[in-house]
């Protein structure tokens, strides 16, 4: 079928709104970053007129932000990494066995996505008072509160898409490796994890991403030595003036972990996102 020329000019420029819609903010960063302090301060010129590599050297000594990327790091990687292990079993346990409320409770898993976290903020942080008062461990400020508190919305929907990916997987495989004296452990370890690749590195990224990037739990569950990039950057501003180009030089260094590992991983993305839909 072929294409009405209508149809390809709408196309090219929907293509090349898009193209500049992101590619815009993105230059202004990466241009306001290589410019002088007082450059960016004044009128914004989209050619500038001086560029420089100073900002980049200087966000590593105006703020601690070895620590707070350091930070961001364990917390992100320890939530992702005990998301999948536990949503792993928790999916092959509903997507196998049938049980008595097995539909409401995968239900439930999936209608926790519906309430928006600050419901969940003053809960948690009362919990963790409550048991730092009565362990003498202040999960409050910890690195371990806010992992824990990651998996609070980045397991349910671990669970929910990783149980439809498993349904994909013929059962079949399970029963012949039950035929070779294969235990539950082993035929999820064997089977069921390679078989489902693409949707654990799905679920992964998700995870990771989201732990990365969050900002409400981490600007109250944190404290000057467990502070995350997300609540960190806010640093490069004082009550005397706002470092501009540190502050975009930082931004564009920060997510540069988080595009490189999305595009290493995307072949994966993309076929677990269309395995867990089906």
């Amino acid at each position: 079928m072929r294409e009405s020329r209508s149809f390809k000019v709408v196309r090219v420029v929907g293509l090349t709104f898009l193209t500049l819609f992101v590619v815009t903010p993105l230059y202004v960063m990466i241009s306001s970053a290589a410019k002088p302090l007082g450059d960016v301060q004044g009128a914004f010129r989209w050619i500038p007129s001086r560029l420089t590599v100073r900002p980049f050297v200087d966000i590593w000594t105006t703020v601690p932000l070895a620590r707070f990327f350091l930070n961001s790091v364990i917390v992100s990687l320890s939530a992702t990494v005990a998301s999948l292990v536990i949503a792993v079993f928790a999916a092959y346990g509903i997507s196998r066995y049938r049980f008595p409320g097995r539909g409401v409770f995968r239900m439930t898993v999936l209608s926790t996505q519906m309430f928006p976290g600050i419901l969940f903020l003053l809960p948690l942080y009362l919990i963790y008072v409550s048991i730092g008062q009565a362990t003498g461990y202040a999960l409050n400020g910890s690195r371990l509160g806010l992992v824990i508190t990651y998996l609070t919305f980045s397991l349910p929907f671990s669970i929910w898409m990783l149980s439809g990916y498993f349904d994909s997987i013929p059962k079949g495989l399970d029963e012949a490796a039950m035929v070779d004296g294969a235990g539950p452990l082993r035929i999820v370890w064997r089977i069921i994890v390679p078989a489902a690749r693409p949707g654990i590195v799905a679920v992964g990224v998700y995870a990771f991403i989201t732990a990365w990037g969050e900002t409400l739990f981490a600007s109250v569950l944190t404290n000057d030595t467990s502070e995350t990039l997300a609540i960190g950057l806010r640093e490069y501003s004082t009550q005397i003036s706002v470092y501009w180009n540190q502050l975009m030089a930082a931004s564009f260094v920060v997510s540069v972990p988080v595009v490189v590992g999305f595009l290493l991983l995307q072949r994966h993305l993309v076929r677990g996102l269309a395995g867990a839909v089906k």
